[in-house]
C-alpha cells in the first residue's frame, strides 16, 4: 500500500498483469504536481491509483504533469487519463510508443525478424512477435510536450537533475536530487533483481543496434559516483545500500558471462543455441527477454576481447579467441 517517503515524494503501488508484479509510481510535489510514471492500462491499476491519490487528498484532475522514466507498458499505461496534465515529459524515444506510430512498429517488428534469423532462431519461435502486438493495449496514448535528457532539470522541480540510464530501455531516464541524495530510478536500480537489458532496434534508421548490457553496466558505474543515498524504484522496496548492491550486480553479470564463455570453449555456437542452454524452461515463452539476456552476455564478452563473431550462411556464430 501507499507509503509517505519524503515531504515531496509519495509512493503509490499499482497492480500489473505482468510477471514482475506491482509497479510504483511517484507523486512529486513542487512548483507543479507531477506523477512520475503512470502504471499499466487496466481497470485494476486505475482504481488503485485513484484510491491512493484520494488518500493523499488528490484526484486525477489535480495532476498537472506526467514524467516518464521509460516507455514500458507498466510505466506509461495511464498517461491519457489525467485531464489537467498539461505536459508529458520524457526521453524522445517514448514518443513512438505514446503515439502508437505504425511505421515505427513495422520497423520494430522487422528488426526482430531479421535479427532473430541472424541469431539462428527458427521461424517456429517467432510467435512472440504477435504477443508483442497484443500487449500494445496496455500502453497509454498521448504525446510528449517536452523532451528531457542527461543533465536537464525536471520542469517544475528544479532540484531534480535528469540522469541518462539507458540499458533496460533505450528511453530510460532517472532523476536525482543532490541535496539529499534521493534517486527516482524507474527500473534502472532494483533491490533484489537485475533488470533485463532489453534488446531494441536503433530508433534512427541506419544506426548500429544498441548494446544494452554494456550501456547498463556503464550507467551502473555512473550511479556509483553520484552520491545516491536513497533509491525510489519502479518495483520492490526503497533501498540505500548502493555501495554493496551495484558491485554485486556487476559481479553477477560477469558470472553469467563466464558461463557463456565456458559454453564457447566446448565449440563455436550461434546465439539461439546458447539461449536454449541458459534458459531451457523459459526461452520458448519469453524469447524476447531470454535472447536479450543472451546477446547482452555475448556483447560483454566480445567487448572484453574474449570471443570473436563470425557469419556463416547469414547466421551469426561466436567462438573464443
Amino acid at each position: 500500500m501507499m507509503k509517505v517517503l519524503h515531504d515531496t515524494i509519495h509512493q503509490l503501488t499499482i497492480p500489473t498483469p505482468f510477471a514482475v508484479g506491482d509497479v510504483h509510481v511517484y507523486l512529486l510535489k513542487g512548483d507543479v504536481l507531477s506523477l512520475v510514471d503512470a502504471g499499466v492500462r487496466t481497470k485494476e491499476a486505475w482504481e488503485a491509483l485513484v484510491l491512493q491519490l484520494k488518500q493523499l487528498g488528490y484526484s486525477p484532475n489535480d495532476i498537472e504533469q506526467l514524467i516518464l522514466t521509460h516507455h514500458h507498458p507498466d510505466h506509461i499505461g495511464l498517461v491519457g487519463e489525467f485531464p489537467r496534465a498539461h505536459s508529458i515529459v520524457g526521453h524522445s524515444f517514448n514518443e513512438p510508443w505514446l503515439t502508437k506510430d505504425e511505421s515505427f512498429f513495422n520497423r520494430y517488428e522487422q528488426f526482430f525478424k531479421d535479427y532473430f534469423a541472424f541469431f539462428g532462431v527458427p521461424d517456429v519461435y517467432l510467435k512472440y512477435l504477435e504477443q508483442m502486438k497484443s500487449e500494445l493495449g496496455h500502453f497509454g496514448e498521448g504525446s510528449l510536450t517536452a523532451v528531457i535528457d542527461e543533465g536537464d532539470v525536471l520542469p517544475g522541480h528544479d532540484q531534480w537533475r535528469v540522469i541518462g540510464t539507458k540499458g533496460h530501455a533505450q528511453s530510460h531516464l532517472s532523476f536525482f536530487r543532490e541535496s539529499d541524495g534521493s534517486f527516482i530510478g524507474g527500473d534502472h536500480l532494483l533491490a533484489h533483481i537485475t533488470p533485463n537489458p532489453v534488446l531494441e532496434p536503433p530508433y534512427n534508421e541506419g544506426q548500429e543496434r544498441p548494446k544494452p548490457l554494456l550501456q547498463y553496466r556503464s550507467n551502473l558505474n555512473k550511479c556509483l559516483q553520484l552520491g545516491i543515498q536513497k533509491v525510489y524504484p519502479g518495483h520492490n522496496e526503497v533501498f540505500s545500500n548502493l555501495d554493496e548492491l551495484i558491485p554485486a550486480q556487476l559481479k553477477l553479470q560477469e558470472k553469467r558471462a563466464n558461463k557463456v564463455f565456458e559454453m564457447l570453449q566446448v565449440k563455436e555456437q550461434k546465439p539461439f543455441a546458447i539461449c536454449q542452454q541458459l534458459f531451457p524452461k523459459k526461452f520458448a515463452k519469453q524469447l524476447d527477454l531470454t535472447m536479450s539476456e543472451t546477446i547482452g552476455q555475448l556483447d560483454f564478452l566480445e567487448n572484453e576481447g574474449k570471443i570473436l563473431a563470425t557469419v556463416k550462411d547469414g547466421i551469426l556464430f561466436y567462438q573464443i579467441k
